[in-house]
């Protein structure tokens, strides 16, 4: 094996009291009520006194930009798919490593694969609406977000990676957008499903910063545990200048090799793994100019280490080179690294006739592991040897806000436009596109280098027709140089029934761009045998198509919202989306080498998705519930299956209700009493080749929790909390076996864990 470091798997867990230690010292600072009151009347002076101060960016405060016109994240409001993770819900339960631990409590939102394979189970990410990993676009502050790109993709269309949601600390997070359904079509490729905005804090009036510390204990030594400090400062520089920084050091343990191993299928030597732990470093700093009170431009540069600690993770149930891969769990080794940097540079202003955004913006992504199988190897299965791909984006794109007033109706026009250069070098993907193939199939020209270049132009006008209407059309272009031109129109209305009704509804074309693997002609690898159309031999290569189209959907909604003065919330939304041209590996082989076929990436697959999201908000305490108030909402799935195999698309339940008690006892005390309950989770019944295989069903459970919040004085405050408070554990008993078929136990769900934050503000 190359050198590389590696690190033990476990660690001292010295967070947790750490954390409490430095709660008893803060406990012994005053904690009148008078000082709390005191500390509110200064936090309003400081407001009133620097009218440049609160958040800034998109939904910037009204005192730095007037609030007359509509940003892209306000029209988007009009559709019943948003919903917002605040950061006061952040502080309250904090995630122990990823964003994705709080998204997946949002209607519509669940933790899946891109597939009904099973791969990589313990590395679900989130999945809007039942459209896939894939098609759910994560964004920073606007900003598109594609380090997993630079993750080779396997025929099932998984990747080995967790995703993009663990980029930004939470304790950096203003708050997070969730939006789903046909307003994210105007987001281009990659939102078929649904969009997440992570929106970081933005320099105040004052200099000011936190630091955070948190830990967390699982009850049951196979399972890992996570630690993690991070800081936050913000404040002016000079006249016109202000600055803010943040920074991360987090590790999460992986779990033991021996955790699946007593509920695993027979799968030879190895049982499946459990889930992989993570080490964090991330530091951010961003400097902002403010020449005038219109006029605002950002400078930002960010970078970001995640190492990812071994936990047994394969991606069939083969066990090629096992020794290897069960001393690298065991001694709690690093298998990927993927280094992130970014930078972008932001200019808004106001005019006479409107407000402006426009923002160049660079990430730069090194993909560092070691080598899975290519061709000649199992796919998914480790070498000892290392290899590094580098993923280059950058992105142009600005908007205008322009109202107007058009036979007497009120209009407010977002025209705006994209331009994106995409650029992968995986050298070791394409290590086996020399070899010499028959019936003279075209294996591209050799290159390391897939690049993809668009321009997108797209105009939304928010007409208020009456009292009672606003509708909500647009139309985005998109040119990519490999695929051409794809249209995205879409169309969102609200109706204002009477009362504290509305009706809304939508429809929009979105669409996927085939991805930088799947395009390359030159990308190779084996698949061993798991769903080849073979005649003879036991496995098959996979090969990169050029001549791929975009996946496209077809996204409706329809729903009805109450929302009196009162508190009360309560709505309920039906979606539909028709999918086609997925990208799928082919059934019928373009060539042959040996005895082994080869297949390429084709648009093959119709899927419908369809199901219900409903929320229910309700004041038991207060004004408005601001003491006692119990929120619910429940996510159903109709239907997610591909129309020709009706099999399902992922391993997803067929409901997921989030439920929540939060009680303010007192002015420093907030309690909550969480539950979340799943329905049954169904596998394939066919494996990949069509043939019949027994599927099986993972059975309805729940989870529950409880945290606690204490606000010692108004800039120290501690939390405690117990995670699955029943103790309810789930095993991953199986990976995806030679016949490509897996079942539903494709998951570790870890059993109770107790944690604790303290939260240091000056």
């Amino acid at each position: 094996m190359s050198a590389h470091p590696h690190f033990p798997s476990r660690s001292i867990r010295r967070p947790l009291a750490a954390a409490l230690a430095a709660a008893m010292l803060a406990l012994s600072l005053p904690a009148a009520a008078q000082d709390a009151e005191k500390d509110k009347a200064d936090e309003a002076r400081h407001r009133d006194d620097h009218p440049r101060g609160g958040r800034h960016g998109d939904g910037d405060d009204a005192t730095t930009f007037d609030t007359i016109h509509v940003t892209a994240e306000q029209i988007a409001r009009q559709a019943l798919g948003t919903s917002i993770i605040t950061r006061e819900d952040i502080e309250s339960r904090p995630p122990a490593n990823d964003l994705s631990e709080l998204l997946r409590t949002m209607p519509g939102v669940n933790l899946t694969g891109n597939s009904a394979s099973g791969q990589y189970g313990n590395n679900r990410q989130i999945d809007l609406r039942g459209m896939g990993p894939e098609n759910t676009l994560i964004l920073v502050d606007g900003k598109r977000v594609g380090s997993r790109d630079s993750v080779r993709m396997g025929r099932s269309g998984e990747r080995n990676t967790r995703g993009d949601t663990n980029w930004v600390p939470a304790e950096a997070i203003e708050r997070i957008e969730v939006l789903r359904g046909p307003a994210a079509a105007r987001y281009g490729s990659g939102a078929s499903g649904g969009v997440v905005n992570i929106v970081t804090r933005k320099p105040t009036g004052d200099l000011e910063g936190s630091l955070s510390l948190y830990g967390l204990v699982p009850e049951h030594s196979d399972e890992g545990g996570s630690q993690r400090v991070g800081f936050t400062l913000s404040g002016p520089l000079a006249r016109d200048w202000s600055f803010r920084m943040y920074g991360n050091l987090n590790k999460t343990d992986a779990d033991s090799l021996e955790l699946n191993s007593a509920y695993a299928a027979d799968n030879g030597d190895m049982s499946p793994a459990g889930r992989e732990g993570v080490r964090n470093k991330d530091i951010n700093g961003l400097l902002r100019w403010d020449p005038s009170e219109n006029q605002v431009v950002e400078f930002e540069a960010g970078f970001s280490r995640q190492g990812n600690i071994y936990a047994g993770e394969r991606g069939l149930a083969s066990t090629y080179n096992a020794d290897l891969m069960g001393t690298l769990a065991e001694g709690g080794a690093e298998t990927n690294i993927m280094i992130r940097r970014t930078a972008a540079i932001t200019h808004r202003g106001k005019w006479g006739f409107g407000t402006s955004r426009v923002s160049l913006s660079y990430e730069e992504t090194d993909n560092t592991r070691l080598d899975e199988g290519m061709a000649g190897r199992t796919e998914g299965a480790l070498t000892s040897t290392w290899s590094t791909s580098l993923l280059k984006n950058w992105m142009l794109d600005g908007e205008l806000n322009i109202p107007s007033v058009l036979g007497g109706v009120d209009n407010i026009w977002t025209v705006g436009f994209e331009a994106r250069d995409n650029k992968l070098d995986d050298p070791y993907s394409v290590s086996s596109s020399a070899t010499t193939f028959v019936d003279g199939v075209d294996y591209g020209d050799g290159s390391d280098v897939n690049e993809q270049k668009s321009a997108a132009l797209f105009v939304e006008d928010n007409i208020y027709l009456g009292e009672r209407w606003i509708l909500t059309p647009g139309l985005r272009l998109d040119h990519y140089d490999q695929f051409g031109n794809n249209f995205s129109p879409s169309l969102n209305a609200q109706y204002k029934l009477g009362g504290d009704w509305l009706l809304k509804g939508g429809v929009a074309r979105a669409f996927k761009a085939p991805n930088l693997y799947q395009s390359n002609p030159n990308y190779l690898y084996q698949s061993n045998g798991g769903g080849c159309y073979y005649a003879y031999g036991g496995s098959c290569y996979i090969l990169g198509n050029a001549d791929l189209d975009p996946e496209t959907s077809i996204n409706k909604e329809i729903g009805v919202e109450w929302a009196p003065d009162t508190g009360w919330h309560a709505s309920l939304t039906y979606f539909h989306n028709d999918y086609q041209n997925k990208i799928t590996v082919s059934t019928t082989p373009v060539g042959a080498v040996g005895t082994r076929y080869v297949y390429l990436w084709e648009n093959a697959s119709k899927a419908i998705v369809q199901g219900m999201e409903g929320n229910l908000g309700v004041p038991l305490l207060g004004e408005r519930g601001d003491v006692l108030k119990w929120n619910t909402n429940v996510t159903w799935m109709i239907e997610n299956k591909n129309k020709q195999t009706d099999q399902p698309l992922s391993v997803i339940p067929d409901y997921t209700v989030n439920t929540s008690l939060d009680w303010h006892a007192t002015e420093a005390l907030s309690l909550a009493l969480t539950g979340t309950f799943y329905g049954r989770q169904h596998s394939a019944t066919q494996d990949s080749t069509g043939a019949a295989v027994e599927g099986d069903e993972l059975g309805a459970y729940h989870v529950l929790g409880i945290s606690g919040r204490y606000r010692i004085t108004s800039k120290v405050s501690l939390g405690l909390g117990v995670n699955n408070l029943a103790d309810k554990r789930l095993y991953r008993t199986a990976v995806r076996n030679s016949s490509g078929s897996v079942n539903a136990s494709s998951y570790n769900e870890p059993g109770r864990a107790y944690w604790a934050t303290l939260n240091i503000g000056f």
